[in-house]
Order: structure tokens, then sequence, then C-alpha cells
């Protein structure tokens, strides 16, 4: 964590903050940079300074200065950014407008590998803060899916469905069908009955007799 910085003796309202971010971030994008970078360094300085009342001060005071001053609830969110910019300073992400500080805290173990890359930087700037959230997100390529031929019943039960079956003969739906009409019985006890007989053989339970060699 950093060192205290001298001469700040009390935070910022809390509640300044998040307006900014949460309802009015088109008179942020409207507003000087340089009031931007104030802005952005306020965040972090009373970001620091709360953690630190945390560490120093004893539990029911530390209760007490958040119920006096109505930052019960919403001193977690500046914790977070403490936990997640205790390596930095505040000047640091000067150039860095404030709603992408709430969003690396508030999902720093997504962007751990963001923020340990910007140890590395000697300028943090807006532009290359969001290069590497966007690299970040780049999606890795989607393993291929394992067939299943199970579904799924409303009541937890589950059914197996074969896919469709396309051949340019019809080869495998002709003969099926015309078991179905010769035997009477359904797909399923027909499929059911193939899938039996070429498990057994498989597991050499059946052999091909050839009956020209019989006697």
């Amino acid at each position: 964590m950093m060192t205290p910085i001298q001469g700040v003796t009390a935070p910022i309202n809390s509640r300044q903050f998040q307006p900014y971010v949460e309802e009015n971030s088109d008179a942020i994008a409207d507003s000087s940079f340089q009031s931007l970078t104030d802005l952005t360094k306020a965040i972090l300085h009373h970001a620091f300074w709360l953690a630190e009342q945390k560490q120093n001060l004893p539990v029911k005071q530390y209760k007490k200065l958040l119920s006096s001053q109505g930052w019960e609830g919403e001193e977690k969110k500046y914790l977070k950014i403490a936990t997640t910019f205790g390596k930095f300073e505040p000047q640091d992400f000067a150039q860095v407008e404030p709603r992408t500080i709430y969003q690396l805290a508030e999902r720093s173990k997504q962007y751990q590998k963001v923020i340990d890359r910007l140890l590395d930087l000697s300028v943090i700037n807006q532009e290359t803060v969001r290069a590497l959230i966007q690299k970040q997100r780049t999606p890795r390529a989607a393993r291929p899916k394992k067939p299943s031929i199970w579904r799924r019943l409303k009541n937890g039960g589950r059914y197996c469905q074969i896919p469709p079956i396309h051949e340019a003969s019809e080869q495998t739906g002709t003969t099926l069908q015309k078991m179905m009409d010769e035997e009477g019985l359904s797909a399923q006890q027909i499929v059911a009955e193939a899938i039996a007989l070429r498990q057994a053989y498989k597991k050499g339970q059946l052999v091909y007799a050839d009956k020209r060699n019989e006697c």
C-alpha cells in the first residue's frame, strides 16, 4: 500500500464520484481534460485514505466514521480500488477516465493481467489501458463440443435423439422404413435391436457365418 499523502486530513465524500460514473457520463465527456484528471486522482486519493483509516482505526471508530459521513455500503467500491491499485500512485492514472478505474477495480480478478501489465509501463493513459482491456477480452477459440444424443425433459429425465441421417442413396432410411412396414415394428425398436447386435458383435459374442461353408 502506498504511504499516506501528507496534508490530506479528510477524504472527499464518496458520493461525489459515483454519480459522475453512473449517471453523468456525458458530463464527464464534456468537461475539460484537467477536470477529468483531477477527478481521477481524487478518486484514488480517497480510496487510499479510506483504506488507511480501515487499517488504523478501531472497528467501532471506523464504522462511526462511515456512519457520520453517510458512506456505509459505499466504502466497499473504494476499498476495492485501494486494493487493486495499491502498487501505484494516484498520479499514475491521471490520464485515465474514472469509469475505467471503477471497471478495473470491480473486476480485478478478471483484469489481473491488465493491472500487472500496467506496472511495466512508464506512461499510463486511457488508450493503453483500453488496448490492454480489449486484448484481455479477446475470446479464445471455442473447443468443439462433444456430440451428444441426450435431451432433457422438464421433469429432470432424459431421452436419446438420433440426429438426421443424410445420405445421397437414402439407403439407411429406405431399409429402416421397409423393416417397419414388413415387421410392424417401430423405428425405435429396430434401432435398439441393431445397436444390441452391433454391441454383441464388438464383444465377440457374434460371428459372421458363411452359409456356403455349412454342411
